[in-house]
């Protein structure tokens, strides 16, 4: 069977059979011959850029090209280069626009956890600046240049990469699913590198290329959008962590459902997309999900019911992305507002800041001499103090304190931030 396109070609007549007659050949159509003439025997030759085209649309090929695989493999390979060449030995980049340097390449001290491609300097913003607009190559370097080059040439190819995926299932009869599947992370990503870096007024606000820069990027957008609130991130987490859930669930029944043959030899030679019946019951799976789930969540069919499975995680990556796009140009502050202004953007403490709070506690009763618990004051109560660098009330009494009456006679003398 030879397919093109939507068009099958049906090449034996063991495979007429299994083919519904609408799509059977006319039967009355006869072809002819082939003419066995000294003309027929010189083939046509077929030049350079034909046979080009054929090697980029056959799907016989081990790795489908196609025509956005001619620009997706060039933009891809160069984000790649370039990304690992920045990860290694990237000097450091001016990550405040003042001539403040932050290292972020291997080579510069970092490991595999710390190291990451810094973003493109403040003072460039959102200008195009390639290689050869930059006076030398260590000013577009330390301008940051590496950051907006892996990041334009990685969404072109990744944008290419979904085209190819809409490109190989119309060669192959399907449709394209699977390309509609993929712009999900496609919007994600464009959302994080580049709609974000546009409504925020440069590159410099782009998640750096690492490890750590990505959980330090997650921290500063909580903090700055307080995103956490924002309904179409809510709905993200929804789609993926429940995506995640019902697939988990769906194996499960899957397993549960399996039907079992005789072992006979028929069946033994017999692969399982050649069963009649199929390799599991899907009314026995949809009875088991009811009794899991809930009395009613079933589905019609097994496509209806993948269906769901595929499309629900990918509606709440579209949602969280949408949730991002907002926050970019100052919209999130519609949706992080609860009723009545109870919420006001403010920052939930997390465990880190325990952990901060105790290691500067830490730091502080290592510099003293000796230990200051617990604390007698006396008639030297104030040269003492003077010593750790504590202020005393001058009109608290000469007395030892403890209890809530220490708290109001001395204090630690915090510097203003």
């Amino acid at each position: 069977m030879t397919q093109f396109g939507r068009a099958i070609a049906l090449d034996r007549p063991d495979q007429i059979a299994g083919v519904s007659p609408s799509r059977k050949p006319i039967s009355d159509v006869t072809i002819a011959p082939p003419i066995h003439s000294d003309d027929a025997k010189i083939a046509r030759p077929i030049n350079v850029w034909e046979r080009f085209c054929r090697w980029v649309t056959s799907t016989d090929n081990r790795i489908y090209v196609g025509w956005f695989g001619i620009l997706m493999i060039p933009t891809l390979s160069t984000a790649a280069i370039v990304f690992l060449l920045a990860f290694v030995a990237a000097p450091p980049v001016d990550i405040d626009g003042t001539g403040g340097l932050i290292a972020g390449s291997l080579f510069s001290g970092n490991n595999l956890i710390t190291a990451a491609v810094v973003p493109t300097s403040p003072a460039v913003g959102l200008h195009f600046y390639p290689l050869w607009e930059a006076a030398s190559m260590q000013e577009w370097l330390v301008n940051g240049g590496p950051y907006q080059l892996i990041v334009l040439h990685f969404l072109i190819g990744i944008i290419a990469y979904q085209d190819r995926e809409w490109e190989l299932s119309y060669r192959l009869g399907m449709r394209p699913w699977v390309s509609l599947a993929f712009t999900a992370p496609v919007a994600a990503a464009v959302s994080v590198l580049l709609i974000y870096p546009i409504g925020q007024g440069g590159f410099a606000a782009g998640m750096p290329l690492g490890i750590s820069g990505t959980f330090t990027f997650m921290l500063q957008f909580q903090a700055d959008h307080n995103i956490l609130a924002n309904p179409f991130h809510q709905i993200g987490v929804i789609g993926v962590f429940g995506g995640s859930f019902l697939c988990a669930v769906h194996g499960s029944l899957v397993t549960s459902a399996l039907i079992r043959h005789r072992p006979t030899p028929a069946a033994a030679q017999r692969r399982w997309h050649d069963n009649p019946h199929g390799a599991y019951s899907l009314r026995h799976l949809q009875i088991n999900q009811q009794k899991l789930l809930w009395r009613g969540a079933s589905f019609k069919s097994a496509r209806s019911l993948h269906f769901f499975l595929a499309a629900f995680p990918v509606a709440g990556i579209w949602s969280a992305a949408m949730g991002i796009d907002m926050a970019a140009f100052g919209f999130d502050q519609f949706a992080s507002q609860a009723a009545g202004g109870g919420l006001q953007k403010a920052v939930v403490p997390t465990w880190a800041d325990i952990v901060t709070q105790a290691n500067l506690g830490m730091h502080v009763l290592s510099e003293t001499e000796q230990s200051t618990f617990p604390i007698f004051l006396g008639e030297a109560a104030t040269p003492e103090a003077a010593r750790l660098g504590l202020a005393v009330d001058p009109d608290a009494p000469a007395r030892a304190l403890t209890g809530p009456q220490l708290s109001g006679a001395i204090a630690p003398a915090i510097p203003t931030v």
